[in-house]
């Protein structure tokens, strides 16, 4: 089997396989907790599931950025948050650093939800500076109500939310020696905060109106479930889960390989936008 992550390639091996159309995928995840029975490593998620994409579509991998940016977890032990200037600073130079050397068709593969502000930060800028555009596939909402319904039947939404699924089917297909399913645990009633319920990390209600909180992820759920549940999980249905995003990830690695990423007339363009001022 060819290799596909550069952590495994020498330089040789690199150069022997790039061509103008290489596309890269660039794994994102996080250490954090993921209830009493997941592993916390769940960037080691993200990084199989680019390996097998890649190895699918013929594109490859850089290995994983294992940290990411979620201060709501701070709480936990064990757990290692990013803060968002770090992780930009990071994802930035990682982006750049293919790019300096013309490696301008990459797809961001980020299995931690959270990133994802930080994520379009990032490129935002890339784009506005290099003009190229870097797609992001957040790999965990890739996955469409039909397949939901299909493994789950009337369950499908009740199961989905952190410390539930899917991460928990998908750890139990990749990596079953991680997993301890004699602990899991259903959520936790919500505590209190300045007399109001802590229903998510995002806030509560007041007068049934939304009111925003800055809430930790210990405020909400003792295990650190912030919804969903783990009690439907199998390693057969991660296997039909990881199925759908490696199918849907090699198809578009495959759309990536026959559109260029590059902003028709930059930097003309952005010249002509601020001649005036």
């Amino acid at each position: 089997m060819k290799k596909v992550n550069l952590r495994d390639m020498s330089h040789a091996e690199l150069l022997d396989r790039l061509t103008k159309k290489t596309v890269i995928l660039i794994p994102l995840g996080s250490q954090e907790v993921q209830g009493p029975h997941a592993p916390m490593g769940d960037y080691a998620l993200a990084e199989r599931l680019a390996e097998l994409s890649a190895e699918k579509g013929d594109a490859l991998c850089a290995p994983v950025v294992p940290f990411g940016y979620a201060d709501f977890f701070r709480g936990f032990a064990g757990g290692i948050q990013l803060r968002a200037q770090t992780l930009a600073m990071v994802l930035e130079d990682v982006l750049s650093g293919f790019m300096d050397h013309g490696l301008d068709r990459l797809l961001v593969f980020n299995g931690h939800t959270t990133n994802l502000s930080v994520i379009d930060q990032v490129t935002r800028k890339l784009r506005a500076e290099r003009g190229i555009v870097v797609p992001t596939l957040n790999i965990w909402k890739a996955i469409p109500d039909k397949l939901w319904t299909e493994l789950y039947g009337d369950q499908a939404s009740a199961v989905r939310g952190h410390g539930g699924e899917p991460i928990t089917s998908v750890a139990a297909h990749l990596f079953p020696e991680r997993m301890r399913f004699d602990l899991v645990r259903e959520k936790e009633a919500c505590g209190q905060i300045m007399g109001l319920p802590a229903t998510s990390i995002s806030g509560t209600k007041f007068n049934g109106q939304p009111l925003h909180l800055p809430l930790d992820a210990r405020d909400v759920d003792a295990n650190g479930l912030l919804g969903g549940s783990a009690v439907h999980a199998s390693a057969e249905k991660g296997a039909a889960l990881c199925d759908h995003i490696i199918d849907h990830t090699a198809q578009l690695i495959a759309h990536l390989m026959e559109h260029s990423p590059r902003v028709p007339g930059f930097p003309f363009r952005q010249r002509t936008e601020h001649s005036n001022e």
